[in-house]
């Protein structure tokens, strides 16, 4: 969850009084920063996965469920191993944003090494186990699931609190204060200090699913206490009305090592593009405040859950006190690229401090990376702690992660950190956590192995940004993953008016216009005779590196479930959401979640995510690597591999 650093907050209007102070010196902590390592070559591979858990309270006797609000007590278990043991731990703990939220990743992170695929999943398994065993409680779980159902509802915590609609942090009418992780003061106070620089309570209004019986119109009464809550809630849409039901969802999230900040850069633009492929693939958030949306991700809600621009910011009055219009939210998808390659490409109407722009132009930075922190650098601080405003610019960097921290992108270019060997980093931040460890872990494996493609092959998979967006936006619609076409390259190759830097505009125009729409289906598994696909891509990848049996299986059966999601014939944790409620016997096709199939729905998946159930359409039937069965498939892939023609044009 960002910077977490300790001291005493300032209340909003005492962090605006320093926001200029904190944007200068956070400007000169990132020169520091690049002057000292911008020649830094030659890191390997490295990456790590971050997975955030839902801690869930079952009452079986009575048939409810809610979320657990124990986080802090059992953060404070799970970190004593690292505390004691900060080099050998196998697993690494922080809090998130709710009382009932804790993440986990990798004590130490993995590597090149291909073995290491085979470490993700049990790395995973041992979180989770780690977290159910400080679990004492009668009916306490943990889940992987992005969005507790009826979050937001009457009592859906425990121990239950009352939302306070007229005071308090939030003023939520729907998420208690209490609810937010109680352990460390910036949860609270990014959600006052974002409510109060907006001016008003965050408004989030999400499309309902229409089912036969659903009100036409659809519209919530609220209390008369709630004034603000009545007027910015939409016809036919659910209203949100906190930073809790962005951040109170939980997400996978991966972050890899290059070898040097122009590798970083690359690769941070290649993957943006395919972020909201991912996204889509991995959709997990069907219902919202007990109803089910016509949406399948987070995406919006989070954008919206911390989304701190004033109606001048906005666009909705002149600017007067305020210095830009700024089109997005401080979560949303990138809106410039950074290599050279991506130049030509990035065709949105970028928003930067000129100023800010300059001086990074002046200090050495070249055009896009510049462009790329003034933008981010629009952004006001959200949280300061008074025993931080003044430091060391040669030696800290709290003022720039401060502002860094909290553009949340889909995609972040990480900078080394001070006195640290880690090396220019990339974090690919859009995908939706799975329920369980077998498929966080094909996801991690999809894109570890996508980044190795892209570098190995030299790809190219660039297109407009403003094309990027309009496939987030599609990636968030219900079923998009088999019904969504997006835009992609229609070949992956460079292109050479791009490469040889010295075309004709008509070339470039050319070489950007190189995409068209597509099923997720095509681009992850090809097309014969008209596109690769991307896991076609990573089979020859594979055989072309030396790569043992049992990884090279395990690696198959992950690539296997992404492969079949894209297909359709698995389904989304979302899709499968759909059909659990659409068949069950309280449903009442209102696109109402009740709590006995809130209960039914969260029983079940605590069942599949122990092993105790199967769940085929969700992820078929996962083979152990001890089955003779597979040890057979095993020794029939290396063969199929062999048959792949050496140098064969693949791309």
């Amino acid at each position: 969850m960002g910077l977490l650093s300790l001291g005493s907050p300032l209340s909003w209007s005492e962090t605006k009084q320093y926001a200029d102070h904190v944007r200068k010196h956070g400007i000169l902590q990132f020169l520091h920063i690049y002057n000292r390592l911008k020649d830094r070559e030659n890191d390997c591979l490295k990456w790590g996965d971050e997975v955030e858990y839902t801690l869930i309270k079952l009452d079986h006797e009575n048939k409810k469920v809610y979320t657990d609000l124990r986080a802090k007590e059992i953060l404070d278990v799970l970190t004593l191993e690292e505390l004691r043991n900060p080099k050998t731990n196998k697993t690494a703990w922080r809090p998130e944003y709710a009382g009932y939220m804790v993440e986990g990743t990798p004590g130490q992170p993995l590597g090149g090494c291909m073995r290491h695929f085979n470490m993700i999943e049990a790395n995973m398994r041992l979180r989770r186990e780690e977290v159910l065993k400080n679990l004492s409680e009668p009916g306490e779980t943990v889940l992987s699931i992005c969005g507790f159902p009826r979050l937001g509802c009457p009592n859906f915590t425990y121990p239950s609190f009352d939302p306070s609609p007229g005071g308090g942090t939030s003023c939520s009418m729907f998420f208690p204060d209490q609810a937010i992780y109680q352990g460390h003061p910036r949860f609270s106070t990014l959600t006052r200090n974002i409510r109060e620089r907006r001016g008003s309570k965050v408004a989030i209004n999400i499309p309902v699913f229409k089912d036969v019986n659903t009100p036409s119109p659809f519209i919530e009464k609220f209390p008369e206490v709630e004034g603000e809550g009545a007027a910015a809630a939409l016809p036919d849409h659910i209203y949100l009305d906190s930073m809790g039901f962005g951040m109170g969802m939980s997400c996978l999230q991966m972050t890899f090592q290059a070898c040097s900040i122009q590798e970083a850069r690359f690769l941070y633009d290649q993957l943006a593009v395919v972020t909201p492929i991912v996204m889509a693939l991995s959709a997990g958030t069907p219902i919202l405040r007990g109803y089910l949306s016509d949406l399948d991700c987070r995406w919006s809600v989070i954008s919206g859950s911390v989304d701190d621009r004033t109606p001048e910011e906005r666009g909705l009055e002149p600017l007067k006190e305020n210095r830009f219009v700024i089109p997005k939210s401080r979560y949303d998808s990138i809106s410039t690229y950074l290599s050279q390659d991506g130049e030509k490409y990035s065709d949105i109407d970028l928003v930067y401090d000129k100023e800010i722009y300059q001086q990074l132009i002046d200090a050495g930075i070249d055009d896009q990376l510049a462009r790329h922190y003034a933008h981010l650098f629009i952004r006001d601080p959200l949280t300061l702690f008074h025993e931080h405003i003044y430091q060391d610019d040669e030696q800290n960097t709290d003022h720039f992660e401060n502002i860094q921290s909290t553009n949340w992108q889909t995609m972040r270019f990480k900078p080394p950190p001070p006195n640290s060997t880690i090396g220019w980093r990339v974090e690919f931040r859009p995908t939706e956590v799975q329920l369980t460890d077998f498929e966080n872990a094909a996801y991690v494996t999809f894109v570890v192995l996508l980044t190795r493609v892209i570098l190995s092959f030299d790809l190219n998979l660039l297109i407009p940004l403003s094309k990027v967006d309009e496939n987030m936006v599609t990636a968030q619609k219900r079923d998009a993953a088999r019904q969504g076409h997006f835009y992609f390259r229609k070949t992956l190759k460079k292109c050479p008016a791009v490469v040889n830097g010295c075309a004709q505009n008509s070339e470039v125009e050319k070489c950007k216009d190189e995409y068209e729409l597509m099923t997720i289906d095509k681009i992850i598994n090809g097309k014969e005779g008209e596109f690769p696909g991307l896991i076609p891509l990573m089979e020859s990848y594979l055989s072309n590196v030396d790569v043992d049996i049992d990884t090279r299986c395990t690696i198959s059966q992950y690539l296997k479930l992404i492969s079949k999601r894209a297909s359709g014939e698995l389904l989304t944790t979302a899709q499968w959401m759909r059909k659990f409620v659409e068949v069950h016997p309280d449903y009442r096709k209102d696109s109402f979640v009740s709590e006995t199939i809130c209960y039914d729905l969260i029983n079940t998946f605590d069942r599949i995510s122990k092993g105790e159930v199967g769940a085929p359409e969700l992820f078929g039937k996962p083979t152990s690597k001890t089955s003779d069965v597979l040890l057979k498939k095993c020794l029939e892939i290396k063969d199929e591999m062999n048959k792949i023609e050496a140098g064969k044009e693949v791309v």
